[in-house]
C-alpha cells in the first residue's frame, strides 16, 4: 500500500520511480492475483490516480499492464515503444533468459527493465550475467536510496542515449538500513529532461515487425568534432531523438545513405541540427561505451550538485593503502562492508577495499583501474552465480582482461571465488576464509565461500496450476479415470529435472515419446511371449492373442487387459510373473500434454510444433486463458499464433477449439474425439480470467463475450472424417454457423497478411469495433436529416436513455408534440447519436431514466462518458432541456438520497457545464408521485414550449391513445398476431413488441443474454437476442422417456441446460429463433406442450409431490390435471403456427385442436396472469397462500380426497417503492367437493376476467381486484355463478414448506429420492455431472420424475428390485449427497441475470455463494441442521416466492438487494422490509448477528421467522395491505 510514509524497500523505491518516468509500465507478476515486488504498489499509485511526470498530456497517469511472467511478457513492450512511449518494465529475474531474442532488437530502444534477483534471500546473478552481451546498458544498486538514485539514472540515460537499460537489485530489505523519504518529483524532473523525453515520444517506427530484425540502432549526430567540456558531457555534440521521418525530412541536407536509413537518433539536451552553423561535418553514428559512460557521469554529476550523493560506474571503499581488495558482484556487499568497518585490530582485515560495479555494462576497464588503488596487491572476486556454465565466473573474466592488460604497471593478482549463502552470524568467518585465501603464496581459485545450498525455501515463484485450471483437469479424469497419463503434470516426480522444465512441452514429447516407445516394447514382448511354449496352461496364449490384435483401441484392450492379467495371475509360470510385473502396459492410456497459452507465444512454440510433426498418438491440451480485449486485439506484436490453425494446416492433426463455461458438451466430444484419433491431437480451451481467483461467474461472463462475437469460435477438426464420409470440420458455435465457410477464408487469409503487415490487424480490430460502430450513427444521422430536409420549422433533437420503455415512451411523444407544433424533431437513443455533432445542435432535449445507483441506461452510457470526460465539446450556442425520471423512495436511506435521478442531474450540469443554455430546469419524474413521473412531466413539458415560442399554437392534432396489452391481444386474431411472419425473418434475432407479448400465451418469452449487451453493442451488433421455452405439465408429473426427450431439447435447440422452475416445470433459455418451431415440436412429441405456460391466462397448475403417499398422490393429481386442461385456452393458433409440417399441414402428436374460440377467456384473454396451485397437508411444498387460486387438499375418513378448501386472493408481484403495490396471501373461501373443484376454480377465474383493472396492469391481478370489491363482495359473485355456495373450509395444519430430501418410502412400498438441485438448474460442470447422471438414471428408471415447488427432483417409484441400481448410479455421478446445511437445502433463487430481461441484480448465480459464506457462522452457531427458508430474486415480480420466505433478499440494483425478515415457516405469513439497498458485506454483517442472536435465544421448536419477531427484530406483516406499514427502515421523506 503506497502512502506519505517512507520507504522501506527497494522494490516500492523502483516502483515509484518507474511509474513517474514512464507512459507505460509492464507489470510482470508470477501470476495475476499473486503480487510481485512491485506490482501492489504501482496498483496504489494508479488506484489513487498519481499523475506521471512524463506523460505528454499533463496530469495524465501511466498505462499499468499486467502481465503472467510465463507470457512472454517482454512482447508487451513493442507496440508502445515503437509509438512514441516511453516504457518500463518491472520484472522478476526469472523472465530474463526465455526472453533473450526480444532483448537484442529492445536494446536499441529506450526502454527501462528493473529487475529484482531472485529469490531475494539469496539472489542469482547468473540470469544477469547471462544476458550481458546483449547490448542493454547495465546498473546496479545496493540499499534503499541506492535503488532510488539508480532507477533515476536508468530512466534519465535510457531517455538521453536512445538505449535499453537494466537496472537489477537484491529486492531484500537492506541491512540496517533505515526508511528513506520518498523520491523529489522536482529532482525527478530535472534529471528526466523531459524536453529530450517529448522529442521521443513524437516519434513512431512505420515499417514495424516482431520476427525480424528492424534495424534500429540508437545513433549520436555529431556536429564538427566532439569536444569534451571535462564535466561528464559533450559540448555541442549531441542532438535530441530524431524519429525515421525527421531523418527522411533531413535527406536533402545529409547524404541519402542516412536519410533512408530505419535508424533513431539518441538524444541529449544539445543544440538540434537548425541550430548549427553548417551541415557539412554532421555525422550520424552509433552510441559507444564511452557516449554511454559520459552520459551517465553527467547525470551523476548533477545528482551530486542537487543531492550530494555521489555514484560512480567503479566504486572503490577502504583504506587507500590496502594491499587487498574484494570485488563484490552479489547481495552482500553491505554485509561485506559492515564487517570490514566493524573489525577490530586483531582481526586479519583491517586494511582491505571493497569494488563494487555500479555501471555493468558497458564494461569499462580503464575506470576499473583508476578506481582501484595502486597499493592493492591481490584481488578476490567474489560471484554470486549458481548457474555456471563455464569454469572461470564472466565477472572473473572481466576483471582480469581488464587489470592484465589494462595496468601500465604490474597488475595484481585475480583469485575467483564463488560466493555462497551468508548471514551476520557467518560473515565474519567467510571474510577470514577469503582473506586467508588471498595471503596464500598459491590462493586456491573458485574456492566457495558461505553455503552454495542456500536457505532451503527460497524458490519464490513455485509453478503451479491456478484454481480455475482445474476445470478442464476435472473432465478430463471424469472421461478417462485410471488411464489418464499426464506427461507434464506439476508436482510429479522427475529427477534431477526442475519444475519449469518439465512442465515444458519439449520434456513432456520426450517423455511420452519414451513412454509410448516402452509400450511398444511390450506389445512385441506379449506378441513373442505367445508364440512360445513358456506357459504352464493354454489360456494365456490366446487370451494374449486377442489382446495384442487390440492393443491400440482403448476400449478393447482395456477390456481384455483384465481378463489377460487374470490368466496369468493363474498360470503362475515365469513368463507370467515377468509380464505382470508390467501389468500397467496392458492398459492403453489416454497420453495428454498440458499447457498455457504461453505455448502460443513464438517462444514456446517451437516444443508444440515437435509434437504436431512427429505424427505420434499424443494429446495436447493447451489452455487460454487471456480475456478478450481491444487492447490485446490491437496490438499485434501480443498476437500469440494461432495454434488451432496451426495445427490444421498439418492436415493430420485432429484439432478442437473448446471454452468449458462455453459448451460443456463440446468439451467432453472434443475430448473423447481427440483420444480415438490415432495421431497428434490439440485441444486448444479457453478459460479467461484476469486473476486466479476469478468467481465462475465472472470467467462464464468473459466467455461468453469471447465465444459470442466469435474472438474464440468453437470448432472440431478431424481429417479422418472424409473417410466415413463426414466433413471434417465442425463449427459448434451457434451464433456464428452461418457465416463459416467466410469466416474460414478470412481467417487463413487475414493470418497470412498480418504476418507480413502486422499493424493491418490494428486497423482491422479497430474498424471492426469502434469505426463500424461511428458509421451506424453517422448513416443513421444523415438519413434521418435528409428525411427531414423538407420539413419547415427550427430544429429538435431528442435523445433518450431507457431501460423499461418510459424515456423512450416520453421521447417518441414529445417528438411527436414537437412535429405538431412545427419543429423538425429527430428522435435517437443516446448511444446511437454521434456525440461530435452535439456543438451542431441548436435546441437539444434529454430524457433519461435512473439505472441502480444513479447510473445510466444501458443505451445512455457511452454517451454520458463521452460527454463526460470531453475537454473540447464546446455547446455555447446549445440551447437544451433535460427530463429525468426516477424514484425518491428507491435509496430510502438519507446517505442514499443522491442517486435519486443523479443520471439526469448529472447529464444537465455537465452539458451547461460545457456551455449549453438552458431552456429550462430540469425536470423531475417522482415514481413516488400520484401519477407517478407524468406528474413531473405535465408541469415541465408547457415550459419547454414556453421557451421555443410554441405555448400558444392552436388547433393541435388529438395524440393516438398509446397501444396496450389488452389492444395487443384484441387485435391478435386469437394470439396469432404477425408471430408466423416475425419467425421467417432471417434479418433479425428479435420479433416485433407486439409478438413478444403475445408468444408469451405460447410459453416462450424473448430474451437477451444480458452478458453480451455490452460487447456486442461495442460491436456494432444487434443483442444477442433468444427465447425462454416454458413448459406446461400440471403437477410436475414426468416419464421417464419425457425426461430423455427433454434433455435431448435443451442440448440441441438451448443452452444445454434445464431449469426445475418454481411452478413444477421444464424451462429451457438460450433457443435461438431459428430454433423455436422445432423446440416446440420437440416438446410436443414428448406428449408435452407449451400453450398457456405464460400469459394472461390460467397458467401451469401445481400439486405437492408427496412421495410418502403415493396412492393419494396420485388422486389429488388428477385434479391438477383436470383443472389444467379445463382451463386451457381454446384457439388452434399455437397448432398453426408451431406444429406445422414441411408441407403445411398441421401435425398434432398431442391435443385436439378445435374452432377458434375462446368460451372461457374471450378475444381478450384474462388482464392479468392467473395461477392455481394444489398443497397437501402437512406439507405445503406448493405455497398455496401465494397464488391467486390454492387449493389445500382434504383426505376423507376412509385415506382417499375428499375435496379441498379454497385460497383465493395470492400474488406475490410488487414494484418496488411503490406502496401500492404489495405481496397477498390467499384468503379463505371455503370447503368444495373434489369432483366440483375445478368448476369453483374456473368461476373465480371468470369474475377475475369480468371485473379486473385492464387499464393498469401493475393493479391488474386478483389480489387486487379482491381487495377493491372485498372479499365478501367478490366471493358472492363466485358463488352466484357456481350455482351454490361455498362450505366451511375442513380443518388441516401445516407443519413445512420445504422438501425431505434423501430416501422415502410410501405406502405400497414403492421408493423415492429426493434430490437437491441447487435453484432448479440441471446442468453438467466439470465437477459434478449432473444432468449426464440424470440422463443415465432415466434410461433405466421404470417409474417417474416428480418436479417440486421448490425447484428440486423427486426419483419416484422406485421398486426394490432395480433399487440397488439407481443407488449405485446416484453414487457414481454424485447425485446422491444431500449432506448440505439446512439453510441451503431451503433455499431457491429465480433464474435473474443474465437471460431475464427484469432482473436488476444475480439471483440464481449468486445465492450459491451468499449461503457459502454464511455456512461458517451456521456451524459455529450449531445450526448446520436447522432449515431456516431463505430467497432470492432479481427483481420484485417474485417468481420465487420471496415475501414468504423466512429471510428474502430482492435485487434493487446490480449488487444491491433488499432484505425482508420474518415470513413465516410454513409459508402462511408475509415478511417485511428490514434494509433497503444493502451490499454482500452488510448482509453478511446483518446476518451473522441474527444467526448468533437466534442459537443463543429461540425457545424450543421456534422457527428463525418467528424469532425475529417475538424478540423484536421485525414487525408481524397481518395481511397484504400493511405489507409497507411500520418497516424496520422507514423511508426517509428527505429528497434532497
Amino acid at each position: 500500500m503506497v502512502t506519505n510514509a517512507g520507504i522501506v524497500r527497494p522494490g516500492e523505491a523502483v516502483a515509484r520511480i518507474a511509474y513517474l518516468s514512464s507512459d507505460v509500465i509492464i507489470s510482470v507478476q508470477p501470476a495475476q492475483g499473486i503480487d510481485s515486488e512491485f506490482s501492489s504498489y504501482l496498483s496504489s499509485l494508479a488506484k489513487q490516480r498519481v499523475a506521471g511526470l512524463v506523460a505528454r498530456e499533463h496530469g495524465a497517469i501511466p498505462e499499468i499492464q499486467a502481465i503472467r511472467h510465463n507470457a512472454d511478457p517482454l512482447l508487451s513492450v513493442f507496440q508502445p515503444i515503437r509509438h512514441g512511449k516511453l516504457v518500463s518494465v518491472t520484472t522478476a529475474s526469472s523472465i530474463l533468459l526465455n526472453s533473450i531474442p526480444h532483448l537484442y532488437k529492445l536494446a536499441q530502444y529506450p526502454v527501462v527493465i528493473h529487475v529484482s534477483l531472485l529469490p531475494s534471500e539469496y539472489p542469482d546473478h547468473s540470469d544477469i550475467t547471462s544476458i550481458r552481451q546483449t547490448g542493454f546498458t547495465f546498473l546496479q544498486s545496493a540499499g534503499l536510496k541506492e535503488a532510488q538514485d539508480i532507477a533515476l539514472t536508468a530512466h534519465a540515460l535510457a531517455i538521453k542515449s536512445g538505449k535499453g537499460v537494466i537496472h537489477f537489485f537484491n529486492p531484500a530489505k537492506p541491512l540496517e538500513e533505515k526508511e528513506i523519504s520518498q523520491e523529489n518529483k522536482a529532482l525527478v524532473k530535472d534529471l528526466l529532461e523531459l524536453d529530450v523525453a517529448r522529442t521521443y515520444q513524437a516519434s513512431k517506427v512505420e515499417d514495424e515487425t516482431l520476427h525480424a530484425d528492424d534495424g534500429r540502432i540508437a545513433t549520436i549526430t555529431e556536429i564538427g568534432q566532439p569536444t569534451f567540456n571535462g564535466e561528464g558531457t559533450y559540448s555541442n555534440a549531441l542532438t535530441p531523438l530524431e524519429s525515421s521521418k525527421a531523418a527522411s525530412k533531413a535527406s536533402s541536407m545529409v547524404d541519402s545513405s542516412i536519410s533512408s536509413s530505419r535508424r533513431d537518433s539518441s538524444v541529449d539536451s544539445r543544440p538540434t541540427i537548425s541550430s548549427a552553423t553548417t551541415l557539412e561535418s554532421m555525422v550520424i553514428r552509433p552510441v559507444t561505451s564511452e557516449d554511454i559512460y559520459s552520459l551517465v557521469t553527467g547525470i551523476w554529476s548533477k545528482l551530486k550538485s542537487l543531492t550530494g550523493r555521489g555514484y560512480s560506474a567503479f566504486e572503490y571503499s577502504g583504506s587507500s593503502g590496502a594491499e587487498y581488495a574484494l570485488f563484490v558482484f552479489g547481495s552482500d556487499l553491505a554485509l561485506f562492508g559492515h564487517a570490514v568497518k566493524s573489525a577490530s585490530s586483531t582481526d586479519q582485515f583491517p586494511r582491505i577495499g571493497l569494488i563494487t560495479a555500479r555501471l555493468y555494462r558497458p564494461w569499462l576497464g580503464a575506470q576499473l583501474i583508476d578506481s582501484v588503488p595502486k597499493s592493492v596487491q591481490r584481488i578476490a572476486v567474489l560471484e554470486q552465480i549458481r548457474r555456471k556454465t563455464t569454469k572461470w565466473g564472466p565477472l572473473l573474466l572481466d576483471v582480469l582482461t581488464s587489470l592484465r592488460h589494462g595496468s601500465s604497471g604490474s597488475s595484481p593478482i585475480i583469485v575467483g571465488h564463488q560466493l555462497g549463502y551468508l548471514t551476520q552470524a557467518s560473515i565474519h568467518q567467510a571474510l577470514r576464509s577469503v582473506v586467508h585465501n588471498l595471503t596464500l603464496e598459491r590462493p586456491v581459485q573458485n574456492l566457495k565461500v558461505g553455503d552454495s545450498e542456500g536457505p532451503k525455501a527460497f524458490s519464490e515463484y513455485e509453478l503451479e496450476q491456478p484454481q480455475v485450471e482445474t476445470a478442464y483437469m476435472k473432465i478430463l479424469n471424469q472421461i478417462f479415470g485410471d488411464r489418464l497419463h499426464v506427461a507434464n503434470a506439476l508436482g510429479s516426480k522427475d529427477a534431477g529435472v526442475s519444475a519449469t522444465i518439465a512442465a515444458s512441452p519439449e520434456f513432456g514429447f520426450g517423455s511420452l515419446m519414451a513412454r509410448l516407445e516402452h509400450r511398444k516394447l511390450f506389445v512385441e514382448e506379449v506378441k513373442l511371449a505367445m508364440k512360445g511354449r513358456n506357459f504352464v496352461t493354454d489360456a494365456p496364449r490366446s487370451w494374449l492373442s486377442k489382446w495384442a490384435l487390440a492393443a491400440e483401441d482403448s476400449t478393447k484392450a482395456n477390456h481384455l487387459a483384465e481378463e489377460v492379467i487374470a490368466r496369468l495371475r493363474t498360470d503362475g509360470s515365469r513368463l507370467a510373473s515377468n509380464l505382470l510385473s508390467k501389468k500397467a502396459l496392458f492398459f492403453r492410456e489416454s497420453h495428454w500434454l498440458i499447457g498455457s497459452d504461453a505455448w502460443a507465444y513464438d517462444l514456446g512454440n517451437s516444443g508444440v510444433h515437435h509434437v504436431i510433426a512427429s505424427g505420434k498418438n499424443i494429446n495436447m491440451l493447451i489452455i487460454d486463458s487471456q480475456p478478450y480485449s481491444e487492447r490485446s486485439a490491437a496490438d499485434s506484436t501480443r498476437r500469440k499464433k494461432d495454434i488451432g490453425l496451426y495445427a490444421m494446416n498439418f492436415g493430420d492433426t485432429y484439432v478442437a477449439s473448446v471454452a468449458v463455461y462455453g459448451s460443456y458438451t463440446q468439451v467432453l466430444q472434443a475430448m473423447i474425439e481427440a483420444d480415438k484419433f490415432n495421431g497428434p491431437s490439440v485441444v486448444v480451451a479457453y478459460l479467461p480470467y484476469n486473476k486466479e481467483n476469478d468467481t465462475p461467474l465472472t470467467i462464464l461472463q468473459e466467455t461468453k463475450k469471447a465465444v459470442d462475437i466469435g474472438y474464440w469460435p468453437l470448432y472440431r477438426w478431424n481429417p479422418h472424417n472424409e473417410d466415413n464420409g463426414e466433413p471434417n470440420f465442425s463449427l459448434d458455435s451457434e451464433r456464428i454457423k452461418e457465416e463459416l465457410k467466410e469466416f474460414l477464408r478470412r481467417d487463413n487469409h487475414l493470418t497470412q497478411l498480418m504476418r507480413r503487415t502486422p499493424k493491418f490487424s490494428a486497423d482491422l480490430s479497430e474498424s471492426h469495433g469502434s469505426e463500424v460502430r461511428s458509421l451506424q450513427k453517422r448513416k443513421a444521422k444523415e438519413a434521418y436529416q435528409k428525411l427531414l430536409e423538407g420539413l419547415y420549422g427550427a430544429p429538435m433533437t431528442i435523445l433518450y436513455a431507457s431501460d423499461n420503455g418510459n424515456a423512450e415512451s416520453l421521447a417518441k411523444r414529445l417528438g411527436n408534440r414537437g412535429r405538431a407544433r412545427g419543429l423538425k424533431t429527430i428522435i435517437f437513443a443516446m448511444d446511437d447519436y454521434p456525440v461530435e455533432d452535439l456543438s451542431n445542435e441548436e435546441n437539444i432535449v434529454l430524457i433519461t431514466s435512473t439505472a441502480g445507483q444513479g447510473e445510466f441506461p444501458q443505451n445512455g452510457r457511452t454517451f454520458w462518458e463521452a460527454i463526460r470526460d470531453s475537454t473540447d465539446l464546446d455547446l455555447a450556442s446549445v440551447q437544451f432541456a433535460v427530463f429525468a425520471l426516477g424514484d425518491s423512495h428507491y435509496w430510502p436511506r438519507k446517505e442514499d438520497k443522491h442517486y435519486y435521478n443523479k443520471s439526469g442531474k448529472d447529464l444537465d450540469t455537465r452539458i451547461a457545464a460545457l456551455g449549453g443554455k438552458r431552456l429550462t430546469d430540469i425536470g423531475l419524474g417522482d415514481d413516488q408521485d400520484p401519477d407517478s413521473y407524468q406528474t413531473g412531466y405535465s408541469e415541465w413539458e408547457p415550459k419547454l414550449w414556453q421557451a421555443l415560442g410554441l405555448d400558444k399554437v392552436e388547433s393541435l392534432p388529438d395524440e393516438p391513445a398509446p397501444i396496450t396489452n389488452e389492444d395487443i391481444k384484441i387485435e391478435s386474431n386469437y394470439l396469432r398476431g404477425t408471430i408466423v411472419e416475425g419467425l421467417e425473418d432471417q434479418s433479425t434475432g428479435a420479433i416485433s413488441a407486439a409478438d413478444q407479448q403475445l408468444t408469451k400465451f405460447h410459453g416462450t418469452y424473448m430474451q437477451d443474454d444480458r452478458d453480451l449487451r455490452d460487447e456486442r453493442k461495442a460491436q456494432g451488433l444487434e443483442p444477442a437476442y433468444s427465447f425462454m421455452i416454458r413448459c406446461r405439465l400440471p403437477g410436475g408429473v414426468a416419464t421417464p422417456s419425457q425426461w430423455l426427450q427433454m434433455d435431448d431439447i435443451s442440448h440441441a435447440f438451448g443452452n444445454e441446460t434445464m431449469k426445475l422452475t418454481t411452478r413444477q416445470t421444464f424451462q429451457f433459455h438460450g433457443v435461438i429463433k431459428g430454433k423455436l418451431r422445432s423446440a416446440m415440436r420437440g416438446i410436443n412429441k414428448a406428449l408435452m406442450t407449451t400453450i398457456a405456460a405464460c400469459g394472461d391466462v390460467n397458467r401451469n397448475v401445481m400439486c405437492s409431490s408427496l412421495p410418502q403417499q403415493s396412492q393419494y398422490h396420485k388422486e389429488v393429481h388428477a385434479i391438477s390435471e383436470r383443472i389444467s386442461d379445463h382451463l386451457l385456452p381454446s384457439t388452434t393458433a399455437y397448432h398453426e403456427i408451431w406444429l406445422k409440417d414441411e408441407d403445411e399441414k398441421k401435425t398434432q402428436v398431442a391435443g385436439d385442436a378445435i374452432v377458434d374460440h375462446e368460451p372461457l377467456y374471450g378475444p381478450t384473454y384474462l388482464p392479468r396472469k392467473f395461477k392455481i396451485t394444489i398443497a397437501i397437508p402437512p406439507h405445503n411444498d406448493t405455497d398455496v397462500y401465494a397464488h391467486d387460486v390454492g387449493l389445500i387438499a382434504i383426505k376423507g375418513d376412509d385415506g382417499h380426497l375428499q375435496g379441498f378448501n379454497l385460497l383465493a386472493g395470492g400474488g406475490m408481484g410488487v414494484t418496488h417503492n411503490n406502496k401500492k403495490t404489495y405481496p397477498r396471501t390467499g384468503s379463505m373461501f371455503g370447503y368444495v367437493t373434489a369432483q366440483k373443484v375445478h368448476l369453483a376454480c374456473e368461476k373465480v377465474m371468470l369474475v377475475q376476467r369480468d371485473y379486473g383493472d385492464r387499464k393498469n396492469r401493475k393493479h391488474a391481478r386478483l389480489k387486487y381486484t379482491i381487495d377493491d370489491m372485498g372479499v365478501d363482495v367478490f366471493k358472492s359473485r363466485v358463488e352466484d355463478l357456481l350455482g351454490f355456495q361455498f362450505e366451511r373450509p375442513r380443518p388441516f395444519h401445516f407443519d413445512s414448506n420445504i422438501d425431505t430430501f434423501g430416501w422415502q418410502r410410501d405406502e405400497n412400498g414403492m421408493n423415492h429420492f429426493t434430490l437437491f438441485i441447487e435453484n432448479g438448474r440441471i446442468e453438467d460442470t466439470p465437477s459434478f455431472p449432473m444432468k449426464t447422471g440424470l440422463r443415465e438414471i432415466a434410461k433405466v428408471h421404470k417409474g417417474e420424475f416428480r418436479l417440486t415447488g421448490n425447484q428440486h427432483l423427486i426419483l419416484s417409484n422406485v421398486s426394490d428390485t432395480e433399487l440397488p441400481i439407481l443407488k449405485d448410479m446416484l453414487a457414481k455421478y454424485k447425485l446422491d449427497n444431500v449432506q448440505f446445511s439446512g439453510l441451503r437445502l431451503s433455499s431457491s433463487a429465480c433464474v435473474a441475470f443474465p437471460t431475464c430481461g427484469l432482473a436488476m441484480a444475480e439471483s440464481e448465480r449468486y445465492l450459491p455463494e451468499l449461503i457459502t459464506k454464511l455456512e461458517d457462522a451456521i456451524e459455529q452457531n450449531g445450526l448446520r441442521q436447522d432449515s431456516i427458508v431463505m430467497r432470492m430474486t432479481g427483481c420484485p415480480n417474485g417468481c420465487a416466492r420471496p415475501w414468504l420466505a423466512e429471510v428474502a433478499f430482492v435485487g434493487k440494483a446490480y449488487g444491491a438487494y433488499n432484505m425482508y425478515l420474518g415470513g413465516g415457516y410454513h409459508g402462511q405469513r408475509l415478511n417485511k422490509l428490514y434494509r433497503s439497498s444493502i451490499k454482500e458485506e452488510e448482509i453478511l454483517v446483518i446476518m451473522k448477528g441474527l444467526l448468533k442472536r437466534y442459537a443463543i435465544e429461540r425457545e424450543d421448536g421456534e422457527r428463525f421467522g418467528d424469532f425475529l419477531i417475538r424478540v423484536g427484530v421485525i414487525k408481524r406483516t397481518t395481511e397484504g395491505k400493511t405489507f409497507h406499514d411500520n418497516v424496520a427502515e422507514e423511508d426517509n421523506e428527505d429528497n434532497t
